[in-house]
């Protein structure tokens, strides 16, 4: 009987040669991460253990992307005491202000998560690495802690889901769509503790930037992680990019799995989630015409330079409607500067839209773009719970950067093809 992708990375980290759902195992740790809300946790909880140094001083990364720059004294004495263990321990992948990016975006970009591995962050959305064939998953600041002084973690190996689009997809529709399409299907918690797997003809023509963003929300349906077969695809972005040698793991064909779905997804509209659930998934035009007040683009689901560049073709030669603020935020130093290259910002800018630094900001309610009592917000970003981007009567629509970038100009909730006719 074959195995999966998630259970022969897994096999392979706990020294095994095979395992099976359910079963319990201590796995090696390729890549542990924290930012600026989980590591100060995980960093208080490493010096109750009583080691010294760090399992590998190589294998760990620490990001300040969520309050940072600095919102306030509280977020900067946080980022303060990252910064010093950071030293203290001579941990390599420390990137300050000017030189970070939104961690699941800046992680891949740098070659530091690659496909075969086991990678854990205390940041749920650590699910993102899935979309370069590696088992990422998210766990709390004192798992954090623990991996920190051994380099080891337990889990229960997860049953796998193997989601396969089948078609051609429609203009304007890419990974964002798929994802919010997937979880509209299955729910919240349909994919609890298991490995989402995706493929089918469709996965096999998106780029990375695309399935980055399907793997990020794996967990908004229960996942435990968010995989994607590695391919040319694959192996073209980590081309100069790899930090080190790695395996590519692929999952037998007669490999049992929980369930298995089959969607044609050709007729495929733009989808947009409505509040209070990622899971309130519908078409664009079910919702097109709701009246907003502020748009965002970017965060670790859509702030890479493919999405950039969606909605800079949307936006050039418009305006950003005069009732409407929209927030652009590319998600790394990089994507900044390639943005900057391509025109793009000045693209932005002459929209009248605002152009931050990287950082989560507001997709946690944090900053740089905090919503009032009973403001409506279309998003790139992850989540739309109650109360997420702001005041508890405010309210979040999730979309891809095609459908925000229209809405901005629009004014409401638009489809793209509709942006010809918005006056």
């Amino acid at each position: 009987m074959g195995q999966t992708m998630a259970e022969k990375i897994l096999a392979k980290a706990a020294g095994k040669k095979e395992v099976f759902p359910g079963e319990l195992i201590n796995a090696r740790i390729d890549m542990a991460l924290g930012n600026d809300i989980t590591a100060p946790v995980a960093i208080s909880e490493f010096g109750k253990i009583g080691v010294k140094r760090v399992f590998d001083k190589e294998r760990i990364a620490l990001i300040p992307d969520h309050f940072t720059p600095n919102k306030d004294i509280q977020s900067a004495e946080q980022v303060k005491l990252m910064r010093r263990f950071a030293r203290q321990q001579e941990i390599v992948h420390y990137y300050e202000v000017g030189r970070m990016g939104v961690e699941h975006a800046l992680l891949p970009e740098l070659g530091l998560v690659l496909p075969g591995e086991v990678v854990v962050g205390a940041d749920s959305h650590t699910c993102t690495y899935g979309a370069l064939g590696a088992f990422a998953t998210g766990v709390g600041s004192t798992d954090l802690a623990a991996v920190m002084a051994t380099g080891e973690l337990w889990f229960k190996v997860p049953p796998t889901i193997r989601i396969v689009f089948q078609g051609r997809l429609s203009p304007w529709v890419s990974g964002k769509d798929l994802i919010l399409y997937t979880i509209g299907q299955l729910g919240v918690d349909g994919a609890r503790y298991a490995a989402l797997e995706f493929t089918g003809p469709v996965i096999s023509e998106l780029n990375m930037d695309a399935r980055f963003s399907i793997s990020n929300m794996a967990i908004e349906a229960g996942a435990k992680a968010g995989l994607i077969p590695p391919d040319d695809v694959t192996r073209q972005y980590l081309e100069g990019r790899a930090s080190r040698s790695y395996e590519i793991v692929l999952g037998d064909e007669d490999a049992p799995v929980l369930q298995e779905f089959n969607w044609d997804v050709e007729n495929l509209e733009p989808q947009v989630s409505a509040p209070f659930s990622p899971a309130n998934a519908r078409p664009v035009s079910h919702v097109a015409g709701t009246e907003i007040d502020q748009v965002v683009i970017g965060s670790c689901t859509n702030g890479r330079i493919e999405d950039l560049r969606q909605a800079a073709a949307l936006l050039k030669g418009r305006k950003v409607h005069p009732r409407v603020r929209l927030i652009i935020i590319p998600a790394t130093q990089a994507v900044y500067l390639q943005a900057m290259r391509e025109g793009l910002l000045e693209i932005f800018a002459e929209a009248e839209a605002a152009i931050s630094t990287p950082t989560c900001g507001p997709c946690l309610g944090g900053h740089m773009g905090i919503l009032a009592e009973g403001e409506v917000a279309v998003a790139t970003t992850n989540r739309n719970f109650v109360g997420r981007m702001g005041h508890r009567q405010s309210q979040v629509y999730l979309a891809g950067p095609a459908v925000a970038a229209a809405s901005a100009v629009a004014g409401v909730i638009a489809h793209p093809r509709e942006l010809g006719e918005v006056k």
